[in-house]
């Protein structure tokens, strides 16, 4: 098993930080067909026996796919996630994005 860091806090299970981390690179923002986390959107997840907790944000607030994005995470989580274990998702502006939060291969992409 991978035991590098988290690209995001995480906070949970050790063996499921992995399967989480993989599920949401899965999570494409169809505008810049980038990664939410390469993309630097997700700020942290928790994980607990009850759900499975991802704060994350936008570039833009005025950003068209947010809802399809944040579907995106609940699905790839409910399919790797235990039975039963819930998916919240928590959409946050502060701290504001900046193109710094992004991997260095998401910068190198961008140009």
């Amino acid at each position: 098993m991978n035991t590098e860091a988290a690209p995001f806090p995480y906070q949970g299970p050790r063996d499921l930080q992995e399967t989480i981390v993989s599920a949401l690179k899965q999570v494409v923002d169809p505008e810049v067909a980038l990664s939410v986390v390469d993309l630097g959107l997700i700020y942290g997840v928790e994980v607990d026996d009850e759900a499975a907790r991802v704060t994350m944000t936008m570039t833009s607030a005025a950003c068209p796919v947010t809802e399809v994005i944040m579907d995106d995470v609940e699905f790839e989580l409910e399919r790797v996630l235990p039975a039963g274990c819930l998916v919240e998702v928590n959409l946050v502006w502060d701290p504001a994005w900046t193109p710094e939060m992004m991997s260095e291969s998401a910068r190198r992409f961008m140009g």
